[in-house]
């Protein structure tokens, strides 16, 4: 099991160095080295349209409520779908590479990296398509339910991604923030919000903490990925190029994660989609250390 997760000497060249950990602890994003090689990045192409045509490994056992999952008869709108890690393993494969979950852990400072969510995204070259917006967000808001303030996020493109294809934009320093205006309604996600409410949330969060609103588009390259901490505010704009922009969403999580309750005024306690799938720890809560739907990606622990 230790071999899965060893790196060749050209691999630990493409690890973060200790002035990117020290940029990615000040900024809240990273851009990588080639991670990836041309033909993995085209076999994630391939494997993707295979999924969307209905090839699937193995099914979800049941559709959890907040599910994202694009079928044909949704159009030709923005495309989402979750799980992808657990259902394909033609994406998985490459998904797993250790050397991802490497550079997570570096960028974490964690002894180890699981998958926590994987959403293979499609974004049709409509720029006039209201669903190709992505507002403003943090991802800790809907990960409400986990303890950890380390996960973060790899944002994977099967191509060159810059402005034109509505990248992903980050919010430089953001997750440094301290939060103003959080309320039950954060819980929610972004797809359930008002885009300009979300954009005042974001000035005024700017505002509270003394500073301005730098947005910083990521430019990558075929192979590349940026990261971003699970505090940072992103979103992206719509794809203004004549091809789609096909990128994955790689949640991360350190192995110290764990599941808690996280209650609303109300009561109410919200929960993540794990919650109604994986398997329960001994004193009965959702383990998000399920191998199934929450591997291990990389530990350091045999080095």
């Amino acid at each position: 099991m230790a071999e899965q997760f060893n790196l060749t000497d050209e691999e630990l060249e493409l690890l973060p160095s200790d002035e990117d950990v020290a940029f990615y602890a000040a900024h809240g994003w990273y851009l990588t080295k080639k991670l990836f090689t041309d033909a993995e990045v085209d076999e994630l192409v391939e494997a993707s349209e295979r999924f969307y045509a209905g090839e699937r490994s193995r099914s979800l056992p049941l559709r959890p409520r907040r599910l994202a999952y694009w079928e044909p008869q949704h159009g030709d709108v923005q495309r989402h779908n979750d799980y992808v890690h657990y259902e394909h393993d033609g994406l998985a494969k490459l998904l797993r590479k250790p050397l991802i979950g490497a550079v997570a852990a570096r960028l974490a400072q964690a002894d180890e990296i699981r998958i926590f969510q994987s959403t293979l995204i499609f974004k049709p070259p409509r720029p006039e398509e209201p669903t190709n917006i992505v507002p403003w967000h943090f991802d800790r808001h809907y990960w409400a339910s986990s303890t950890s303030e380390r996960m973060l996020t790899a944002f994977i493109p099967f191509h060159d991604c810059g402005e034109e294809m509505g990248t992903i934009t980050m919010v430089d320093g953001s997750h440094a923030w301290r939060e103003t205006g959080n309320d039950d309604s954060t819980a929610k996600h972004f797809a359930e919000r008002d885009k300009e409410d979300l954009e005042v949330l974001l000035a005024r969060n700017a505002e509270f903490n003394g500073t301005t609103v730098t947005k910083v588009p990521m430019i990558i390259p075929k192979g590349h990925m940026s990261f971003h901490h699970c505090r940072t505010y992103h979103g992206s704009a719509g794809n203004r190029s004549d091809r789609p922009r096909r990128a994955i969403s790689l949640h991360l999580q350190d192995g110290e994660n764990q599941y808690r309750p996280y209650a609303l005024s109300d009561g109410t306690v919200v929960g993540y989609n794990h919650d109604e799938l994986v398997r329960r720890t001994p004193d009965g809560r959702p383990d998000y250390a399920d191998p199934d739907y929450c591997p291990v990606l990389w530990t350091s622990a045999q080095h």
